[in-house]
């Protein structure tokens, strides 16, 4: 068994570990295949071999289990794919910031964000921050917080906007700093001149009678609906479409009688202006707080610190 002893790290990073074994191990990961590895690391397949092999000896646990059609990461395999693709992402980061420096605020920021943020506090920062540092280039992804926790952790992004509360994501919260921001109450929300609208209290029978808009499997809102019907013994709706498109469900809303649970900050346009309204039932739904996310031990570089100032400032100016 290999010896924990932080002065045998020492020196298995400073003086053995090369970057050609952390761009292995990416490769490894990412295509589960030596030869395709090697491909893709800009080696051949005997190096490949060698300087996995080579990996193993020096840490004395087996990285990769060998299968007929390619290899499988072992949990210390896994563990290493996972800080060699931040490790590489902090020297690529370390790059950018080089070049920032030597030529003015400049570079790129990676920011994601669940679906109400994205709408709405997203671009009003964006455009606070390209009116002061129009050559920053910013990558905006929408997705889940459970896939925005994941890509942060393995330095793909520089910011999240999410929450903090699977399984995965709490494991490693001592990695996270996160700084709440809202915790998103949500209410159904129709067209104009819906049926149900001005005909007094609706009870939970009668919208199980109509037509929902729902998030795909496995979102908390979907998981809170589900909850509410089996909670007070109703049959959950018969008619559902699966979306987390905000124009696909005002689109639906707008040409049905469809109802869907939706976030009061995300429509707030649509209801000042006329074209959704709020269906007159307490969903009792509010999520848990949402926030920013970033990697503790993880130094900004001055592009992303200036675009989670920006964020921050946007978050009071609607507070």
């Amino acid at each position: 068994m290999s010896d924990p002893r932080p002065d045998r790290s020492d020196r298995f990073v400073r003086a053995y570990l090369k970057t050609r074994h952390l761009v292995l191990l990416v490769e490894l990961g990412r295509h589960g295949s030596i030869m395709q590895a090697a491909q893709a690391a800009n080696l051949t397949q005997p190096a490949a071999s060698k300087l996995l092999g080579e990996l193993e000896h020096a840490l004395g646990v087996p990285l990769f289990e060998r299968l007929p059609r390619g290899v499988e990461p072992t949990w210390y395999g896994k563990v290493l794919i996972r800080r060699a693709g931040a490790s590489l992402a902090e020297m690529d980061a370390a790059y950018q910031e080089v070049m920032e420096l030597a030529s003015g605020l400049r570079g790129r920021v990676a920011l994601g964000a669940i679906l109400t943020p994205a709408s709405t506090l997203v671009p009003a920062a964006v455009t606070m921050l390209k009116a002061r540092h129009a050559r920053v280039n910013v990558s905006i992804e929408v997705d889940s917080s459970a896939a925005l926790v994941r890509r942060l952790r393995a330095g793909e992004l520089d910011i999240a906007i999410g929450r903090v509360t699977d399984p995965a994501a709490m494991a490693a919260a001592d990695e996270l700093q996160f700084e709440p921001l809202s915790d998103e109450p949500h209410c159904l929300i129709v067209r104009p001149g819906h049926p149900l609208l001005g005909v007094g209290p609706v009870g939970l029978d009668e919208l199980a009678r109509q037509g929902w808009i729902v998030p795909p499997p496995g979102s908390l809102v979907r998981d809170c609906i589900a909850s509410l019907f089996l909670s007070r013994g109703v049959e959950q709706p018969a008619e559902t479409v699966s979306t987390s498109s905000l124009p696909v469900v005002t689109a639906l809303l707008a040409r049905s009688d469809m109802v869907a649970p939706m976030s009061v900050e995300l429509v707030r346009p649509y209801l000042d202006s006329g074209l959704l309204a709020v269906l007159p039932f307490d969903l009792d739904l509010r999520m848990d707080m949402y926030g920013f996310i970033t990697r503790r031990q993880h130094r900004l570089s001055p592009a992303a610190e200036a675009m989670l100032g920006v964020l921050r400032e946007a978050a009071r100016a609607t507070a």
